[in-house]
């Protein structure tokens, strides 16, 4: 059962989207076009972006909507730093609290993941991903760090990492990983993995800007 109210489904609903690219960066979120696909009422659509303001996803603009805010790459480094240390420690918690029951909910998120990057899907993919970090973190019990957590995803750019050739593959290798080794129940292992997983990404984010600079104004 889920005890979330219907603002707090709409925000998880924005986020994953937002980070997904499914709404990309400076693109206007409409209240009224997403409370139709939702079939809700304005308030909760209204009260969701208030949060999401907060939390640094969206920009507040009319009482029509919000833009989703755009990247900025100087806070990149001290938000990596910052993820490391928190979703570790919520790695930790999850080790010390998951069941077999949210382990197999994990690998069939997981699996859904592979499948999806396989059929070339990748936005429906980022948003996978989204629900697989969001659940693993979900079982920690956590819910301030997670909060922190979700603060700084808002501010990295998983959809531009994601996008990247040869990424997903890499992902469902450190997924696999990262799951093993809460099966086996060791912290050390899953908080190792965790760590490789993020650093990876963060390892792809670099490589793009150095091909960038790199270019040539004619490229």
């Amino acid at each position: 059962m889920d005890y979330r109210t219907k603002e707090e489904q709409v925000a998880d609903f924005l986020r994953e989207r937002i980070i997904s690219g499914v709404y990309p960066r400076g693109s206007r979120l409409k209240q009224a076009e997403i409370a139709e696909q939702l079939q809700l009422s304005i308030t909760p659509v209204r009260e969701a972006l208030k949060i999401l303001e907060a939390e640094g996803y969206v920009n507040a603009g009319s009482y029509r909507g919000a833009r989703v805010v755009p990247f900025d790459e100087s806070a990149s480094n001290e938000i990596l730093q910052l993820r490391l240390q928190l979703e570790s420690r919520l790695v930790r918690g999850a080790v010390d609290n998951i069941t077999l029951e949210d382990l197999a909910e994990l690998r069939a998120l997981a699996d859904e993941f592979e499948q999806a990057f396989q059929r070339g899907d990748r936005a429906i993919a980022r948003g996978v991903n989204y629900r697989f970090h969001r659940r693993l973190y979900d079982i920690a019990q956590m819910p301030q760090t997670l909060h922190f957590v979700q603060i700084l995803w808002a501010r990295y750019p998983f959809d531009l990492i994601n996008s990247v050739g040869g990424r997903g593959e890499e992902a469902v290798d450190e997924h696999t990983e990262i799951l093993d080794a809460f099966a086996a129940g060791d912290a050390s292992a899953a908080m190792l993995a965790m760590r490789k997983h993020i650093e990876s990404g963060w390892d792809v984010l670099k490589s793009i800007g150095q091909d960038d600079s790199d270019a040539s104004p004619e490229e």
